[in-house]
């Protein structure tokens, strides 16, 4: 094993509040820290940690592909470890949730010989269970990326939890600054989904709680209504069960249940 390491960390998605132990011993002890989060409050909460600390965010530029961003991102961030250095970088919410730098840096590191960590942060969808009353175990739980969702037709049961992530930002692959970026995505979403699902049926817009002041955003909406909703890039849509699933009586025999 070469000289160098990668550990990449989330910070939740409350300033200092849903940080791990773990993941603030590493940001503390790292020789090399960079960050990329979503409020300049957990910035500057992150920059008092550690002094090397270095943000990511200005690999951004409106208008351009939000991949050669994140491509350069990764060569930030593994530039130091192959100089020998311990090396942290932290992502909002959980670090391998709809974080493509992560997951790259991480392979990229291991495939030159550095020892490369990833650990589990706290995500999104893990404040929209806690927020929501949603018990994954009851219903099972279905998650997309909202324009996957579109772009490859995913088979679903509308019998269980859907949940669709990233709404304001259907079909969008450069950078903008906008608060909303595809309001024309979100109509075509609402489009698809209305082949399930009835006009009446009501969703709900969820954003997860950025400061501990302020409570999570839960809008609940018409799918009728959806389009005109107030919806942001961060948001994400929860589209409940359209109905209950029935059991199998048969395989209720076989399980030697009486109802389940």
């Amino acid at each position: 094993m070469r000289n160098g390491s990668l550990t990449v960390v989330g910070t939740g998605h409350l300033i200092a509040g849903q940080a791990t132990p773990e993941a603030l011993q590493s940001i503390k002890t790292a020789k090399k820290f960079f960050y990329l989060v979503g409020d300049p409050a957990t910035a500057y909460w992150l920059e008092t940690l550690n002094p090397t600390a270095e943000t990511l965010e200005n690999s951004f530029r409106i208008g351009r592909n939000r991949m050669d961003s994140y491509l350069e991102m990764v060569e930030r961030v593994l530039a130091p470890v192959r100089k020998g250095l311990r090396v942290t970088v932290a992502f909002y919410g959980h670090p391998g949730v709809f974080v493509f730098p992560s997951h790259e840096a991480v392979r990229r590191a291991r495939s030159e010989g550095f020892a490369a960590t990833m650990l589990p942060g706290i995500s999104a969808e893990d404040c929209l269970f806690a927020d929501l009353g949603v018990d994954p175990g009851q219903q099972g739980c279905q998650s997309f990326e909202a324009t996957d969702f579109i772009l490859r037709k995913r088979k679903f049961d509308a019998r269980s939890p859907l949940i669709l992530w990233q709404v304001g930002g259907i079909g969008v692959t450069t950078f903008r600054s906008k608060h909303l970026w595809s309001r024309a995505g979100l109509r075509l979403l609402t489009s698809v989904l209305r082949k399930t699902y009835p006009a009446e049926h009501e969703v709900i817009v969820y954003e997860a709680a950025q400061y501990p002041v302020c409570p999570p955003i839960i809008q609940p909406v018409p799918l009728s209504q959806l389009p005109k909703a107030r919806v942001s890039i961060i948001s994400t849509l929860y589209v409940p069960p359209r109905e209950m699933a029935r059991p199998d009586r048969r395989m209720l025999a076989r399980l030697g249940l009486r109802s389940a």
